[in-house]
């Protein structure tokens, strides 16, 4: 299965092979743009749309079990072998996106101005939180992060996306803002580059430059206990 997403973020729609079907509802397909829940980012939805006939399967869910993506799909009738059109939620996906490249610019801040690393987080399309093993507890300067951060949006960044063989990749341990290190088993490493400003290992989708991001409104900042703050954030 291919994971049209990791090379192109801004895929609405596209055309797949449906390979399984299990229990009428989960959907495999040979290759997809609908990106699975995980690394702290929601699933998406959206419609399956069955070329022969143009019925409609609405996607009300997207995991990754097994190292393969199914979609849940609200009406049954599927079958292996069908021959699809993907469409994409994409108001949805497009604020997520937002929402993910905001929390590379507010991570990449903090980790240049107090060498904190990320050891928690998500965000839905309300809010996004961050959590940071940081020593000094100052809202003050939380808050000079964040307009540090809205800078950055201001200042237009345009975004890549790019591979790097692992042992490249870990040769710059500033592309590692999390705190745990990767799996061995991952060879290549997708990597996420913020011109000017910030690199990050992520499997995420995001937008092709920072202005698109919009205003970033920190909503407060939370003690944890040692070495462990927390941040709330939204984008508008």
């Amino acid at each position: 299965m291919e994971a049209l997403y990791l090379k192109d973020s801004n895929i609405k729609e596209f055309e797949a092979t449906v390979e399984s079907v299990k229990d009428d509802k989960f959907v495999v397909l040979d290759q997809t743009a609908f990106y699975p829940e995980g690394g702290g980012q929601p699933f998406d939805t959206g419609k399956i749309i069955r070329i022969n006939d143009n019925e409609e399967f609405p996607v009300i869910y997207v995991g990754k079990f097994d190292g393969k993506i199914s979609h849940q799909i609200s009406t049954p009738g599927l079958k292996p072998g069908d021959k699809i059109k993907g469409i994409l939620d994409w108001g949805r996906r497009y604020t997520l996106m937002r929402y993910h490249t905001c929390a590379h610019i507010i991570s990449g801040v903090f980790n240049k101005e107090a060498g904190a690393l990320i050891t928690g987080g998500g965000f839905t399309l309300e809010k996004g939180r961050i959590d940071f093993n940081l020593d000094d507890f100052d809202r003050e300067k939380i808050s000079d992060y964040f307009a540090s951060a809205n800078k950055i949006v201001e200042d237009a960044h345009p975004i890549e996306v790019y591979t790097l063989p692992r042992e490249e990749a870990l040769e710059m341990p500033e592309m590692f803002k999390l705190k745990n290190v990767l799996p061995p088993s991952v060879e290549n490493i997708r990597i996420v580059d913020i011109k000017d400003f910030d690199r990050q290992a992520d499997g995420g989708t995001h937008v092709s430059n920072t202005s698109e991001v919009g205003k970033i409104e920190f909503i407060k900042a939370d003690n944890k206990g040692k070495n462990n703050r927390r941040v709330y954030f939204k984008v508008s």
